[in-house]
Formats: structure tokens, sequence, C-alpha cells
């Protein structure tokens, strides 16, 4: 039986996500490219020879960027905010399958922050640690700024999953004799197990790499972002370019790996 033919339409769509493909992770080859230049090479193209130079010149100390204070406290806060942002985001959706006064003003409030310039809220942060005589540090204020942008998204992806989410298996958990905490452990946290991981890796990659808000919160040390951005006016090497290859990699390993605990954790399931 021979395959179906087909349509235009779906030349055309795949043509104009080839395009945005190409416009998406264009620039990150061409950083990718110049992270292997020769020890002599420069900033732009053509490369002069090809080496490992540049990410071995990552480990040894700088003039200027402090690479691996940077990269810690980028990864210790981005754990920070996704623990954070899991369990009140579980809190929350379980909070919010029964209706209870003021829920709504409570929702929109929560996701309030969304629709705030980041700039305005990293401003409004940073001025208010001061007023109170607080010193603004990535894992005070920067926390706080950080979790008014990842706290939302958590929020809306558990209602979602709690919106498709059956009670009826609750229900006949309690039928058979278990208490509320036994019915969450082993029927409601496995099956929502996947959802919770994946609010965990948005969680952690949304701070990983947020910019705005941690510009007037991150105090006197940088997070990875801050680090990047204030080199772009002092390193003239490529080793700029083997810090972003590096980096970027590191984000798709971590994206991997939640992938491969999710697939295992349904493969678990089914398997049951």
């Amino acid at each position: 039986m021979g395959s179906e033919k087909r349509s235009r339409e779906f030349y055309v769509l795949a043509a104009f996500f080839g395009l945005f493909v190409l416009f998406l992770y264009g620039p990150l080859s061409a950083i990718f490219i110049l992270s292997f230049q020769g020890e002599n090479g420069g900033l732009t193209f053509p490369l002069n020879g090809v080496s490992l130079h540049w990410f071995a010149n990552l480990f040894e100390t700088q003039a200027v960027g402090d690479f691996g204070g940077s990269f810690r406290r980028s990864f210790s806060l981005g754990i920070m905010v996704m623990v954070v942002t899991v369990v009140v985001s579980l809190l929350a959706g379980l909070a919010f399958r029964r209706k209870f006064a003021g829920a709504t003003a409570l929702f929109y409030l929560s996701v309030a922050s969304l629709v705030v310039p980041s700039i305005i809220v990293s401003l409004g942060i940073g001025v208010l640690f001061q007023q109170l005589g607080l010193e603004p540090s990535w894992y005070s204020s920067a926390f706080g700024a950080h979790l008014t942008w990842t706290l939302p998204f958590g929020v809306l992806i558990m209602f979602a999953v709690f919106n498709r989410f059956s009670p009826a298996y609750e229900e006949a958990a309690r039928d058979l004799g278990a208490s509320a905490w036994q019915t969450f452990r082993y029927v409601l946290l496995p099956m929502i197990a996947p959802s919770l991981i994946g609010v965990g890796l948005f969680g952690f990659s949304l701070s990983y790499d947020e910019f705005a808000r941690t510009l007037m919160t991150a105090g006197t040390f940088n997070t990875l972002p801050l680090e990047i951005y204030g080199m772009t006016t002092n390193v003239t090497t490529p080793v700029l370019y083997a810090l972003g290859t590096v980096t970027t990699l590191f984000s798709f390993l971590v994206i991997l790996a939640t992938l491969f605990i999710i697939r295992r954790i349904n493969g678990q399931r089914r398997g049951a």
C-alpha cells in the first residue's frame, strides 16, 4: 500500500519550520564554530586554525571574568529556584482543586508578575532591599526575583495537570482503606511525577539563564549570564565563545537527563 501523497501546505509549513530552526540555532552554530579557533585566532571568521585551546583556557586564571564562581552561583540558584517552584506549584495545584474564598483574586495575583517588565521587577526588589538596609545578593534578592518568574509558570502547569486528573483514582484508594497521605504518596504523586519533573526543569532553565531580573538584584557577585554580558566588553579572545559552547551543551545535557528520567518513570509505570 503506497504512502499518502503530502499536500502542498505540508511542504510550505515544513519549509517555514526549517527556516525557524535555522533562525533559532544559526547564531549558536557560529558561536560553536568560533570556539574552536586556533591559538592565534580572533573573534571573527575565518578560522585561524582549529584547536581546543580556548576550552582549556577556561580552566586557567583569567585576567577578566570569574567563570567557575559565576557558574556555581547560577547552578546553585537554579537548584534553589527549582525546588521551591516544584513544591509551591504542587501545593498550589492541590489547593486550587477546591473552591475557597478569594481563589480568583489569589490566582490573578500569582500570575501578575508575568505581565510586569522583568527589569521593573529587578529594580523594585533591588530598591526594596536597599531601603530595608539589606545587601542585595544572588541567594536572597535575586532568588526572590527569579521566583516571580518561575512560580507563575509552575502554577499554571500544575493547574493544567490537575484539570486533566481524574479523582476516581483517589476515591478508589480511599475505598480500599488508604489514608490521605497514603493516597497522595502511592497514587497521586507517582501519576503526576513526570509533570513535576517538567516543572522542575522549567524552573531551573528559566533561572539559570535569567538576566533582566538578576541585573539589579545579584549584588556584588555575578551569576553566569551577568558575567558573560560583562565579559563582552572586556574579553578579546575566543574564550568567550568556548564558554558559550560549554554552557549551551550543559543546558542540553540537563534537558536530555530530564527527558530520560521522565521516560524511565513512564516505562516503570506502564510495567507496573
